[in-house]
């Protein structure tokens, strides 16, 4: 560990530091997006909409290489699915709930398949494995900016609208009735959440984004008495394992993205192991 600090603070390893503080941003959108995904029970809309990135990925290195749209950023391309994929989504999920599982597996399966087409047909070499599962050492300038904007504008939504959001996220029916616009919020929600995977998979990657998103908030879930509380300590879980992941997969020579989803998972499991036993002593 000691490694670790000493590459921190060595002027010869910036990229540790932009690691850092990209955990620290990013564990803002994790901690408030993931407690809402996980008390409205939307986690696996949101991981049909990371995994449908990887068609708008592998669909803008095409059309780049391809000189079709020169210099067309993969980003943008998966910001396009992205939201595309939660629009469709919402849309069945409201209109025809029967059919709502069916249209998520479609679209998870369908936009990484188009990627990796997209990808097969890009002249050189294109490693899908660095979309799916990140590089968190690789993270630029640009993309702490764009999370600090993005941390700025969540912040703000779940502040401003926070009451119509706990409302929709306990008890939606009555939220309804008392005039709520429930759809909206829902549409809102899927939509920031489409635009936050977008940033975060150069975190974790595409496939550990919805890990990140589910497991902070549903640890922190195990202590929070309310929605905003679950926020609070959900922040707080995402940057202790992010710092934490990064701090191991240095040490150790291991992925980072893997190590902090890895950390996530052994602390979710502890503790849910934990208030098991805790229950059965107190008999409930």
């Amino acid at each position: 560990m000691t490694g670790f600090f000493d590459a921190f603070f060595s002027p010869n390893f910036p990229f540790i530091r932009s690691a850092f503080f990209a955990g620290l941003l990013s564990a803002i959108l994790f901690g408030v997006l993931g407690a809402m995904v996980t008390v409205r029970r939307i986690a696996s809309l949101a991981g049909a909409v990371s995994h449908a990135v990887l068609g708008g990925i592998g669909m803008a290195l095409y059309l780049s290489a391809a000189k079709i749209i020169p210099g067309f950023p993969p980003i943008a391309g998966a910001l396009i699915f992205a939201l595309l994929s939660a629009l469709v989504i919402g849309a069945v999920s409201l209109k025809a709930k029967q059919r709502e599982d069916t249209v998520i597996n479609a679209i998870w399966a369908i936009g990484m398949s188009i990627g990796i087409l997209f990808m097969a047909k890009t002249a050189g070499y294109t490693d899908p494995s660095s979309y799916l599962f990140g590089n968190i050492l690789l993270i630029s300038n640009w993309d702490l900016l764009l999370m600090g904007i993005l941390d700025v504008v969540v912040l703000f939504l779940a502040w401003r609208f926070y009451p119509q959001l706990k409302a929709c996220a306990f008890d939606e029916e009555f939220a309804r009735v008392r005039g709520v616009p429930t759809n909206m919020i829902f549409l809102g929600l899927l939509t920031v959440t489409a635009i936050a995977i977008v940033l975060l998979q150069t975190f974790v990657g595409i496939v550990m984004v919805i890990a990140m998103l589910t497991l902070p908030a549903g640890t922190a879930g195990y202590f929070a008495r309310s929605l905003g509380g679950m926020m609070l300590i959900s922040c707080v879980f995402s940057a202790l394992f992010s710092t934490g992941g990064l701090a191991l997969g240095w040490s150790f020579d291991l992925p980072a993205g893997a190590m902090i989803v890895i950390l996530a998972g052994i602390v979710f499991l502890t503790a849910g192991v934990v208030r098991v036993i805790r229950n059965r002593k107190h008999g409930k």
